[in-house]
């Protein structure tokens, strides 16, 4: 009978411990991380996890050299694209993807496919494949410890989306063709009863487009906002990039005396060290 008991006791006990160990939280091995870079016209967002080298040879080792791998630890990393881009010279769709690597001494094959719920490289199929291209690999002075993605370099329609672990970095490539898009913006507000003259001219500016029709722009936006300190000095700009050294003079001086009324002495600073290029 005590037997019994005692045989009871224990199941009982294990049940227990099974039922307290489902609830048992511990940091994950590998930790999820989720980026979202603003990027064109909308964003780039990346999900992946983060394994560490711990010690360990990761490339050509851990990570196999030759071999598909999913480009992290545990579920396939997952990259979307909120609008159309370009990435390693190859056009791809906007929508979310599979990102997988393909690793060597030299370079990396890179590719994106269609498989986002593959349990990491289980599942994938090369049909779904949407890019494959590959990109020098570097190597760093200073490992790093924690696998990182991250998207750098952020331009109005460029940026680098790098890959970091251990000494080894790649760097891909993205660009986004917005300008078209842009300008039918531009000349769609510009029949509005408010338009963003400041903006538009703005947009021209870094461009590199008609300068000329971004000041034009300018002083309309200017005649919005007569103290508007940062218009000023935004046509000094365009001014002094076409040659025209004095006009330039004369409105960063404006500028610099609408900013001191407004109290931004950062505005002050801007105008004289353009006032200096202008000697």
């Amino acid at each position: 009978m005590m037997k019994k008991l005692f045989i009871a006791c224990c199941l009982l006990g294990a049940l227990h411990f099974d039922m307290s160990a489902q609830g048992l939280k511990v940091p994950a091995p590998s930790p999820t991380q989720t980026i979202k870079q603003d990027f064109a016209l909308s964003s780039i967002e990346i999900t992946y996890s983060r394994p560490v080298v711990n010690g360990r040879k990761i490339f050509g080792d851990l990570v196999p050299y030759g071999k598909l791998w999913r480009t992290g630890a545990n579920g396939a990393t997952k990259i979307a694209f909120g609008e159309d881009v370009t990435i390693g010279g190859q056009k791809v769709k906007a929508g979310e993807y599979a990102l997988y690597t393909i690793p060597n001494a030299g370079e990396w094959e890179i590719i994106l496919n269609t498989g986002v719920k593959n349990g990491g490289v289980v599942g994938y199929k090369e049909s779904e494949d949407v890019a494959r291209f590959k990109v020098k690999s570097n190597k760093l002075k200073a490992a790093v410890e924690s696998f990182t993605i991250e998207v750098a370099d952020v331009k109005s329609n460029t940026a680098t989306i790098n890959i970091i672990w251990d000494k080894t970095s790649v760097g891909i490539p993205v660009s986004a063709d917005i300008d078209g898009k842009i300008m039918a913006q531009i000349q769609e507000n510009m029949k509005s009863d408010k338009p963003a003259y400041f903006q538009a001219g703005m947009y021209y500016v870094q461009s590199n487009k008609d300068l000329n029709q971004a000041i034009t722009w300018f002083d309309k936006a200017i005649e919005q906002q007569p103290k508007a300190f940062y218009v000023y000095y935004q046509k000094a700009k365009a001014l002094a990039a076409l040659g025209k050294k004095e006009e330039a003079k004369a409105t960063a001086q404006k500028s610099i005396e609408l900013s001191k009324e407004a109290g931004n002495e950062d505005y002050v600073a801007l105008n004289e060290k353009l006032l200096a290029t202008l000697k």
